[in-house]
């Protein structure tokens, strides 16, 4: 028998207690006990978005909540700034690009975070640009990109619309007192449930941006959906047992404590990242690291995808590996969601085993004893 360990940055592990929630005889969308179930959902997650408006809940991925943003906001030919770091980035430029919009690309180096006066330079040679989107964490990358500092430049400006997958409910990200006008994020990261629901909140500005919004909409059309979710409905068939699923995965983050769930995101990502560091491996993102997932570069020469494959198949690990160009150069370990202080411990074990295999250094227990350093801090 090999037991699976999931630490990909997405889906993430399900707590029993989600799960047995998920297991719940199936209800009609259209009664008292579904919408109760609803109505406290929704004010779970005002308080995980720090915000006093709806927060929409989509029966999409996190991509749909995207979607939603650009299409319900602007209108054919009006101009965004994307900022381009990685695949996520270039996901809102792909959007944009699909409903006509005119993208203003600022691309940005893999590992690295957008610099704060180079997007106001941008916002003063271009006038007119109506949104600026950008990831406040990209998964691609394990890169975080200053949101706060740049909500400050477009506070009275274009709409900030911040993709937020794999960093709502990792970190603070109070959109109301950042001033941020879109966030959006997917069921299957800190959430901890399957992939399925998108969601998404606007400020009030971006409210009144919808209504002389052109691009077309149906399915994701937000003024309806917020009529019928102020109601404690949905405008369409929702997807209820992640609902069941949600209601339950908010009740344990309230009952940590949010303050908590950040301090063990932070704590877990500087374990592995000092686990990283003792075994002699580089970081994808040191400067600007996320919490939620750890970017590491292999040895040079070593065939990333092959080590992957021996980590899932033969131990039974499951990491992320890199994109695009940095597809089989380096591996990324989650610790986002549903995962502890042991998981890293059991990645870091596996890491060691796996790199010794392919034929690097490693003198066994060097990565986790940095870890066990970071990690006894949860335990005094």
């Amino acid at each position: 028998m090999i037991k699976q360990y999931l630490l990909a940055p997405g889906p993430t592990p399900i707590p029993d207690e989600v799960v047995r929630a998920m297991a719940q005889t199936m209800i009609h969308h259209r009664t008292p006990q579904f919408s109760k179930i609803f109505a406290e959902a929704r004010e779970g997650l005002q308080a995980l978005f720090g915000t006093k408006n709806d927060v929409l809940t989509l029966a999409s991925s996190g991509t749909g909540a995207m979607e939603a943003a650009v299409s319900n906001l602007f209108s054919p030919g009006e101009k965004v700034l994307v900022v381009n770091g990685g695949k996520f980035g270039e996901r809102w430029q792909q959007i944009c690009q699909a409903y006509g919009l005119e993208v203003i690309q600022l691309k940005v180096e893999w590992g690295k975070a957008v610099k704060v006066d180079v997007v106001e330079k941008h916002l003063k040679v271009y006038p007119d640009i109506q949104g600026v989107l950008i990831q406040a964490s990209e998964t691609s990358t394990t890169t975080l990109h200053p949101v706060r500092e740049i909500a400050q430049l477009t506070r009275n400006g274009p709409l900030l619309i911040v993709d937020g997958v794999t960093a709502v409910g990792v970190l603070p990200v109070p959109m109301d007192d950042w001033g941020i006008d879109v966030l959006v994020t997917g069921s299957q990261k800190a959430l901890m449930l399957p992939p399925g629901l998108g969601f998404v909140a606007l400020s009030d500005r971006a409210w009144a941006r919808t209504e002389k919004a052109k691009l077309p909409r149906f399915y994701l059309d937000l003024k309806l959906e917020r009529k019928n979710q102020q109601k404690k409905t949905t405008a369409f068939t929702p997807a209820v047992s992640l609902i069941f699923g949600l209601h339950a995965s908010l009740k344990m983050m309230q009952e940590e404590g949010l303050e908590r769930v950040y301090a063990r995101h932070e704590r877990l990502a500087r374990a592995t990242r000092a686990a990283a560091k003792a075994l002699g491996l580089d970081l994808l993102a040191p400067e600007n690291p996320s919490p939620a997932t750890t970017g590491v570069m292999l040895p040079e020469g070593m065939d990333g995808e092959k080590l992957l494959e021996y980590l899932r198949d033969r131990m039974g690990i499951t990491f992320a590996e890199g994109q695009d160009q940095l597809k089989g150069k380096i591996i990324r370990i989650a610790h986002v969601g549903y995962i502890g202080a042991f998981d890293v411990l059991v990645a870091i074990g596996a890491l060691e085993m796996a790199l010794k295999k392919f034929g690097h250094p490693v003198k066994f227990g060097q990565g986790a004893a940095a870890a066990q350093e970071i990690l006894m801090e949860s335990l005094d």
